[in-house]
Order: C-alpha cells, then structure tokens, then sequence
C-alpha cells in the first residue's frame, strides 16, 4: 500500500478531527471516520461500475462534502482523479461539452463521477458517450476494503490553467502527494491538535485540492470548507469563519485579500470579529501585490489579525502544491531592488533610492525540493542572477498527460523548468518576478506585465484584480503592449474616457512606458482560467 493510502485509511480509524461543510446555513461536521465509511460505498459502486486499479475518472461537483469521499473512493480502487472544469452560468454549454469530452478522452476517464448543482450536465455528457455515475447513486454502493497501490500510481491528474480545447494535466503520484504533504506540515509546524483550516477555495484548482482537501485527509487535520460562491456572495464569511472556529491556516489568490481588505475596512465599528488566531494566511496562486498585504494589516488590525500571519507563497501543480513557504511569525518581508538594473541588466541589486521596484519575497524551499536559477544558455546564476526558476524533487511529476501522449516534465538530471522568472536572495528566499512567456521586451528592458497591472490598478473605477498588459508583437523589433482593464461605470462615456487617461498616466509614472492602446471593458469581459488567473494570451481579442 502507498504511504499515501495506507495513512489515510488509519487516520479515519483512529482521528476524531474531521471536514466542517454546509457554512452558514446548514452546518455539518463529520470526522474522517465518517466521510471513509461513505467513501467504502462509493467505492463498492465504483467496482460496480467497473471501475479498477490504474483507472481515470473525472470529477464534476461543487460541494465539498460530495467531493471528499468521491476521490476517496477513487483512491480506494486505485483510480486516479480529475477535477474538471465546471461550467458557470455564462458558459456556453455545448463548448463546454465539447471541451469536456476532449478532456475525457485525454485521460481515458472509465466513468464521470457527477454531483450537485451540476446534475442536469448528465444528459450533455451521455449524448457523447461517456459513462456518467452520480455521487447519489454511488453512496448506496457494498461497503468494500481498497485495493493495493503503489508509490508510483497516479492519484491525480490536474488539468492546468486555462486548459479547454487543448488541455494538459499534470499526472501526480501516489509518492508525490505523501512528499509534498510532509513538506508543507513541517515547514509551518502544523499541530494536528491545536490548528483548523478554513477555506474557499474550488477543489478544482491545486490549491483547494490538495492543499485543504487531500493533505487534511491523509494526516487528520480539521478543515472548515465552504465553496467560491459562498465567498463571493459573502467575502465576510471567509473572516467570520475563522472567528467562529478559531482558525489558523487559511489561503488564497491575491485579489481575495484585496476583497477582503476593503470589506474589513468598510466593517462598521461595531462588526464583532476576532481574527486573532490566524497564524498563516497564504497568498499564492497568482502574483502577491505587496501593497494588498499592507492594506489587509491595516484594515485587520482592529480585529486583532497579526501582521506576521501574512505569508507570501509560491506554489504550482507540477510540484504537487508547494514550492517555498516562509516560516511562521514571519510576515511579509520584501526585497526592494533597483528597477532598471532588474529590467536591463538581469540583477536584482538591492537599493532604496531613484527607481526601485518593491517585490515579495516567498520564504524558502519546502524540505526535500531544490531550485536554482539559469540563465538562457543553461548556466546556473548566482543570488541575485535573474533567469528561469527550475526546481527538483521527488514532489515533482513525473510528466504530463496532452491529447497527444505523455510528456515529460524533467530533464535527465530530474531538474523541472517552471517557466517562471526569478531569484534567489542570499538569504535563498525565492523572489518571482513573472512567467518568461508574458515578459514584454521594450529598448533592451524586460518589462513584467505585473507591474503595469498593479500600476492600472491604481486608477479610480478601474474593477481591483481586472485588469490585464497585453503583449503585442513579440519577438519583433518594436515589440509594445496594450492594456485592457474593466470597470462598473463602462455605462459612462466621460468616466470611459477619464480612466483611459489616467490609465495611460499610471503606467507611464509606475513603469516609465506608454501602452499602445487602452480598452476600458465591462464587467466580466477580461477571460481568466477556472482559477481565476488572467489569460493574457486570449485577451488580444478584446483590443477590437
């Protein structure tokens, strides 16, 4: 039996710790225990369904307490788990029929394992002729032991971001999930006594996955989970929720703390909350703007959240979930560096006068995971050398799934390269600065579509977290950029047309260039992934 299993199945024997869903209006608790007796059945209708060692199935629900004992069972017969893509109510649904079922093709998927609110997708699923087996059905399955697995069986197959009509998941092994687990625990000093997750994030993406859904599975730790529509509707919850249970490690992208700092901020005097007990909110998934740290200590001071809880973190699905992570009661420590020796040069030398640009650090690497930085030829830099992050390990898959085959992620010595740009401090705190194929190269100067981002962001009615650098042209001699960026008053010609300008000012006073052109957007116009990240690729479409 894998480690990863076999510590499973006795943490649901001998664990009283559990997985809270159905916040805030229909609360339930149930141990470990009980989500493996409910997995055990959905097993038994998983072997009944054929379903057997070395197999894919597909994944579509929303709630969490579906979720979990669905990939339990999964795991129980030796099968390997796929959250696909969930459809939203802007979604065209024969698209995503069509996209799903090259998914499916993809990763040979035996049957689609499907639960509420997405029901009504069994018909568009069927017509194409794949098995569908509901979460309802499975549960009044024979209870049934698991089967035997090995280090080496994929237990999860991640569809990465943006993957529709030309996917790629990243095959996870049974041996990754156990490695990472122990990483991230050790490293923050996880107390399966004393700490409580809290959580919105989709258990479709990495983060939601295997960070607050598998690891607390296998080790027994106590989660609190609730879905992205309940946090959206309520960005309070997220906050109340830890209050109410104490919480100590929660997680999330950048642009949910920049939510839920204004709402902290805009809470009436006599809002009670006591976020005292969180010891590590990690910002990841997509850039950490320093200033949304700021700005989420001041408004939680009031509410006694301890600035030294705000962790950047870098993660990714290649390397099962963590890549760094800094130490507890550390906070957020930036490293302020000369911005166009950063850009001309490739070096992040440390300064504090003229142009500097202020970027966050995201602790060291997790045990048992390398990383260095090299150069376009190959050549390993030095601290402070600016070039692509590679990292290696036995967290790291061993390759991807494509419509065309298997593909590897490692070169011959194991070493992965992430595509991000970056480096390391000499205290080896890993700095990213953005991903080596969005970078827009402008007079010999490398320029991070992140910065000019944060720059829009910085205009008056510009929608936080909406707007997108464009890269126009690359590869060629007068390579430029545009900005789209969506706003609540597109309804208003003059605000339009102020927000252009302003837009074009802030990137030239933070950035030192001029976008090509500006689209002021609606609401919802920019395209992002299933986890929220900007698809930068796909937004030249919305210059017209």
């Amino acid at each position: 039996m894998s480690r990863f299993t076999e510590e499973m199945y006795a943490t649901a024997a001998t664990t009283e710790r559990g997985l809270v869903t159905g916040e805030p209006d229909a609360p339930l608790r149930q141990t470990w225990g009980d989500i493996h007796a409910v997995a055990r059945r959905m097993a038994g209708g998983l072997a009944a369904a054929g379903v057997s060692r070395g197999d894919a199935i597909g994944i579509l629900a929303g709630q969490p307490v579906d979720i979990a004992p669905s990939c339990q069972a999964a795991w129980m017969r030796g099968a390997s788990v796929t959250m696909l893509h969930q459809p939203t109510p802007r979604t065209d649904l024969a698209v995503w029929g069509a996209d799903t079922e090259t998914v499916i093709r993809m990763i040979d998927a035996a049957a689609v394992v499907l639960g509420a609110p997405f029901d009504a997708a069994a018909p568009i699923l069927e017509e194409r002729g794949i098995t569908v087996l509901t979460i309802d059905d499975l549960r009044g399955g024979e209870d049934i032991d698991p089967v035997h697995t090995d280090e080496s069986d994929i237990a999860l197959q991640q569809l990465t971001s943006g993957s529709t009509g030309s996917p790629k998941a990243v095959r996870i092994t049974h041996e990754n999930f156990y490695v990472n687990a122990y990483a991230m625990i050790d490293r923050i000093e996880y107390s399966l006594e004393d700490d409580v997750m809290v959580s919105w994030l989709p258990l479709f993406h990495d983060m939601g996955m295997v960070g607050f859904l598998s690891v607390p599975m296998q080790v027994g730790a106590e989660v609190v989970s609730i879905t992205p529509i309940d946090f959206l509707r309520s960005p309070l919850l997220w906050a109340q929720l830890i209050d109410k249970y104490r919480g100590t490690v929660t997680a999330a992208p950048n642009f949910a703390y920049s939510l839920l700092a204004r709402r902290l901020k805009q809470a009436s005097a006599d809002t009670a909350l006591d976020l005292s007990s969180l010891r590590y909110a990690w910002n990841g998934a997509e850039p950490v703007d320093p200033d949304t740290m700021l700005a989420l200590a001041e408004a939680g001071a009031r509410f006694g959240l301890a600035p030294t809880a705000l962790a950047p973190v870098y993660g990714m699905a290649e390397t099962t979930l963590a890549v760094s992570i800094p130490v507890r009661d550390q906070g957020q420590v930036l490293d302020v560096v000369d911005a166009d020796l950063l850009e001309v040069m490739g070096r992040a030398v440390p300064s504090t006068k003229g142009n500097v640009r202020r970027l966050a650090t995201l602790g060291r690497m997790v045990p048992n995971l390398e990383g260095r930085v090299v150069d376009g030829e190959g050549q390993v830099l030095p601290s402070r050398g600016v070039g692509v992050i590679q990292v290696r390990g036995p967290a790291v898959t061993p390759g991807y799934i494509t419509v065309e085959g298997a593909v590897s992620a490692q070169d011959d010595d194991g070493w992965l390269d992430t595509g991000d740009i970056g480096y390391f401090t000499e205290e080896d705190l890993v700095v990213v600065c953005g991903r080596i194929k969005d970078v827009i190269i402008m007079g010999g100067r490398n320029i991070y579509p992140t910065d000019i981002e944060r720059a829009v962001g910085t205009v008056a009615g510009v929608r936080p977290g909406n707007a997108v650098a464009i890269r126009l042209d690359a590869g060629q001699k007068r390579e430029s950029f545009a900005v789209a960026a969506e706003t609540n008053e597109i309804a208003d010609p003059d605000a339009v047309k102020r927000i252009e300008h302003d837009i074009v000012h802030a990137v030239f006073s933070e950035v030192g260039v001029r976008p090509r052109t500006v689209a002021v957007l609606g609401p919802g116009t920019i395209p992002k992934t299933s986890s929220g990240k900007l698809r930068r690729a796909n937004s030249a479409s919305l210059l017209g």
